[in-house]
């Protein structure tokens, strides 16, 4: 993805945002990329988490939105653990994702953002991720019924996937902090 930053019309309204919804400071970044070596989505995206910082540095504005890396970030915290600084840029991106739902940013081809929800929802349902529910939640939203359909039976064979859903999580707590998130969401409204 080619972005350009024009020179003269840079405003770090977004950095600063990010480091207020995140609680990092990305200013101590320098450069090093560990965080792209580690990363493992950086070689699939075409911003990988180093340049989104720089980037951020430069005073992108809305258009780091438009990211690929902020719907393909897996939340592994790899890069979070490699940093030398330190910096949390699991958050940072969440930053960037949570705003890019909020100004109704067009989300990158594919169906990341419908995977991120059929994630969530079987967590906010499940009190962990119920994977069985998440993957029929993923192909009703993307119609893609049978695709992959052959290896359903190898992977219940393998026990890679449960028919029924978890037992023992504790929903009462997935849905409070699910509750709190909203109610934090309509406070600032």
């Amino acid at each position: 993805m080619t972005m350009s930053i024009k020179k003269g019309t840079a405003s770090h309204g977004l950095l600063r945002t990010v480091e207020q919804m995140a609680d990092v400071d990305l200013s101590v970044c320098f450069q090093c990329k560990k965080c792209d070596s580690g990363c493992p989505v950086s070689h699939l995206t075409a911003s990988p988490p180093s340049e989104v910082v720089r980037r951020l540095h430069l005073g992108a504005g809305n258009e780091l939105l438009e990211s690929d890396l902020v719907w393909m970030c897996v939340s592994c915290e790899t890069c979070f653990a490699r940093c030398p600084m330190g910096i949390d840029i699991p958050s940072a991106i969440d930053a960037l994702r949570v705003l890019a739902v909020k100004q109704q940013t067009p989300t990158p081809e594919g169906d990341m953002p419908l995977f991120n929800r059929a994630f969530l929802k079987t967590v906010k349902i499940f009190g962990r991720t119920y994977d069985l529910g998440m993957i029929t939640a993923h192909k009703i939203g993307t119609k893609s019924y049978l695709k992959d359909a052959e290896k359903f039976p190898v992977m219940l064979k393998k026990k890679k996937i449960a028919l029924l859903p978890p037992r023992g999580a504790d929903r009462k707590t997935a849905r409070r902090i699910f509750d709190s998130v909203k109610r934090k969401k309509e406070n600032q409204k």
